[in-house]
């Protein structure tokens, strides 16, 4: 029997207070990572990729907005990016759409020696991250290449 491909969690959300507000600083932001709404309802948003079906199998997205009062304390929530210039992507969207720096894009070592992270407070306060976990492939591999005058 071969074993299919999981996401540890199908899908996750938070309430928001202010949905319409919400639904845009999240479509901006989360459009630098590829995704987009994938299915409205009157109080809720879903977000994902197309690609996140193949693991999740949610039609709706992975990370839902939903209208009511903001939990308690506030959760936090990491956006899986596929490079670091993602990172910088998100965080340079999140501000300008309204979001609050609570870290700007740098190495997390005390994570792991290629945790490359941005944090920012959303309109509700949440701790929201765009996090990549690989080493930077590209300057890696410029290094590699000898260059010739």
């Amino acid at each position: 029997v071969r074993r299919q491909k999981k996401a540890m969690i199908d899908h996750t959300g938070i309430n928001v207070s202010n949905l319409e507000k919400s639904k845009t600083f999240y479509s901006i932001v989360l459009a630098k990572l590829h995704c987009k709404i994938l299915l409205e309802l009157p109080n809720a948003v879903g977000f994902g990729s197309e690609k996140d079906q193949l693991i999740s199998k949610d039609p709706g997205g992975a990370f839902w907005i939903s209208a009511g009062i903001p939990q308690e304390p506030r959760v936090h929530i990491a956006f899986s990016t596929c490079s670091r210039s993602e990172v910088d992507e998100f965080y340079k969207a999140a501000l300008k759409a309204g979001g609050t720096d609570n870290g700007s894009p740098g190495l997390r070592p005390k994570y792991h020696s290629n945790y490359y992270a941005a944090f920012i407070l959303d309109p509700d306060g949440y701790n929201i991250e765009a996090v990549y976990h690989l080493p930077d492939l590209i300057k890696a591999f410029n290094k590699r290449i000898p260059r010739t005058a």
